[in-house]
């Protein structure tokens, strides 16, 4: 099993990873990004693959559990 890391430290919430992949990110009221499932399945590793390349700080990464 994979699952999403976010570096909160490198995000700036520019939601180019909830444009992709919004079953498993959203940017909250706060404008804070929220991980609704860090989990990663064979399914939607390529929607996940492009949302954290697209993300222009790098602050997102597939780890294995």
């Amino acid at each position: 099993m994979k699952k999403i890391k976010v570096d909160f430290d490198l995000c700036e919430s520019n939601a180019m990873c909830e444009a992709l992949a919004p079953s498993h990110f959203q940017i909250d009221d706060d404008d804070y990004l929220q991980v609704l499932d860090e989990n990663v399945t064979d399914e939607d590793l390529a929607v996940v693959e492009q949302a954290v390349a697209s993300c222009p700080k790098s602050a997102l990464s597939i780890v294995d559990a």
